[in-house]
């Protein structure tokens, strides 16, 4: 029911999920109002076989902050669709709803992978020139220090691996510069962490800004303030990229000749920069499945959310981050050697 759009994309991602991906077994349970719900599946021609609607008139606003949504969320649509994960009566789940109460409801009825772990972290699955890069975290925390941001590697390469296909992930640290002396302190020591932690990772070093549209790892870590900006900034830049090219290519009569004469390499294009393609953002470190919509997303982008979340449930993403974590905390009872002094002049640009 959450999202700028409630029942109308929801219902229709699932039937772009279909159209896409096929059937393949999945089935939905849908959290909310009946008669609302069940006006969009008459409408995207969704059956009661494929979807099953859960009445409940109880909805989490959008702008309703996550301590008073846990407090009287007990019976809304976003706490039932969160529930029915914890009791396995769901594989996973995916709202376009209020991201604050989602993560912390989530946190509240799945609990964390494991011991030790704070909160869980939003991944981006970011278009480059090589394919995909999962980025993490993407909001879900503002302030990370070091042993975050190892977890944070752990839990993006086994995302990578599920979602992705890629046998051995490639990992690097977001920062300021790739020498040793960049970087605030919690930056380093994670980079020592990685580099000489035994943590069986294939951990490139640290990457620039630049290095994300470029594919040069399959998986930078940063932490949710850094990592928020820079998506937002990444789709804005692809939003006003294609306004720029339809401006241009419909100029004149010779540029729309030109636009129909170039017109599937355009598409393809459009594709690979388009927001929507690359929308769903697992909250990584959960005991359960939960995937996060853009709350703007169309009816493809939150289909594309429901295939990530397909991935992961399907995947053995859980079981490897379980082993992965323990061997972090035999590293962390045993640290490598002192990280890097520190550098003041390297603290800044």
């Amino acid at each position: 029911m959450g999202g700028d759009f409630g029942p109308v994309v929801v219902v229709a991602g699932i039937r772009d999920y279909r159209q896409r991906h096929g059937g393949d077994g999945v089935r939905f349970l849908l959290h909310g109002d009946e008669p609302a719900i069940a006006a969009e599946m008459k409408r995207c021609h969704l059956t009661a076989e494929v979807c099953e609607i859960r009445h409940t008139d109880k909805v989490v606003a959008m702008d309703e902050k996550p301590a008073q949504a846990m407090r009287r969320g007990k019976g809304s649509s976003l706490w039932n669709a969160i529930e029915a994960v914890k009791t396995g009566e769901a594989g996973a789940v995916v709202s376009a709803g209020n991201t604050g109460a989602l993560m912390a409801i989530s946190k509240l009825l799945l609990r964390m992978a494991a011991s030790g772990l704070e909160r869980p972290a939003i991944v981006a699955s970011w278009p480059t020139a090589r394919g995909v890069t999962a980025v993490l975290d993407v909001g879900a925390n503002i302030q990370c220090d070091a042993e975050q941001l190892v977890e944070f590697a752990i839990m993006g390469e086994a995302f990578h691996a599920a979602v992705h296909g890629v046998a051995r992930p490639t990992i690097g640290l977001l920062n300021v510069g790739s020498e040793d002396m960049k970087g605030h302190d919690d930056v380093r020591e994670a980079h020592a962490i990685l580099r000489k932690g035994g943590l069986d990772l294939d951990y490139r070093g640290f990457v620039e800004g630049t290095d994300i549209a470029r594919g040069t790892v399959d998986v930078i870590v940063t932490d949710g303030f850094t990592g928020n900006i820079a998506l937002k900034t990444a789709e804005g830049v692809a939003r006003f990229i294609s306004t720029l090219m339809k401006e241009a290519l419909t100029s004149s009569l010779q540029a729309k000749l030109g636009a129909l004469i170039a017109l599937p390499a355009l598409q393809k294009m459009r594709q690979k920069i388009d927001p929507s393609a690359i929308n769903g953002g697992p909250l990584l470190g959960l005991n359960g499945i939960v995937v996060k919509s853009h709350g703007g997303a169309d009816a493809k982008g939150f289909g594309n959310a429901i295939r990530t979340a397909v991935d992961l449930a399907r995947s053995d993403y859980m079981t490897k981050v379980g082993t992965s974590l323990q061997r972090l905390v035999t590293v962390l009872e045993h640290p490598p050697a002192t990280a890097p002094d520190s550098d003041p002049a390297g603290e800044s640009l």
